[in-house]
């Protein structure tokens, strides 16, 4: 009982703090906090923003709804005869990024989730080595070709961070992903 009562207080402390720092992504963003207080729904995975914008400003994840989540996630080899720490046995950005999110899609495949159950995305982006620019269009358009699109309609909530290197000096992009499995009366609604 002990343990059930810590972990209760351990969710509660989630929850609190997920619920405020919506409010006040919502508030900076421009969002009605009174229209989120509404809408919330709490039988449902709920996305706010701006219906313009390709990504969500914020997700709301009814409790006790399981999640998963992916350590982050390099690119694949597509030129195995090039040099293992060169952008040229990755490819460019986009190449790496579309990799990465087929890698997703059989990862999450194996799990009975797909890139729809998709909430959040974080992307460590560095330099070219080449033009030693970070190429954000090639990580966006390769964000378009799998969310926010006819075949999958969700606007994960996303971050894109620029750092100074990753492991191998050939990746350009590391990915990390959030899912939650869909409850029952998700798909029937």
């Amino acid at each position: 009982m002990k343990g059930y009562i810590s972990q209760l207080f351990k969710l509660g402390r989630w929850l609190l703090l997920t619920l405020c720092v919506s409010l006040i992504v919502m508030q900076f963003s421009g969002a009605d906090v009174k229209a989120f207080a509404k809408s919330a729904r709490p039988w449902r995975v709920t996305f706010y923003g701006q219906n313009t914008s390709p990504i969500s400003s914020a997700v709301a994840v009814p409790v006790r709804q399981p999640y998963f989540w992916t350590s982050g996630t390099v690119p694949p080899e597509i030129d195995l005869n090039a040099p293992v720490d060169s952008t040229a046995r990755f490819g460019d950005m986009k190449t790496q990024a579309v990799g990465i999110f087929k890698r997703f899609e059989t990862l999450l495949g194996e799990v009975g989730l797909s890139l729809n159950d998709v909430i959040y995305l974080r992307a460590y982006l560095v330099a070219d080595p080449q033009t030693k620019q970070v190429d954000y269009q090639g990580w966006f358009d390769a964000y378009a070709q799998f969310f926010n699109n006819s075949t999958n309609p969700t606007k994960v909530a996303r971050s894109t961070v620029a750092v100074a290197g990753l492991v191998n000096p050939g990746w350009l992009i590391e990915i990390e992903a959030v899912a939650v499995y869909p409850k029952k009366r998700d798909r029937d609604s």
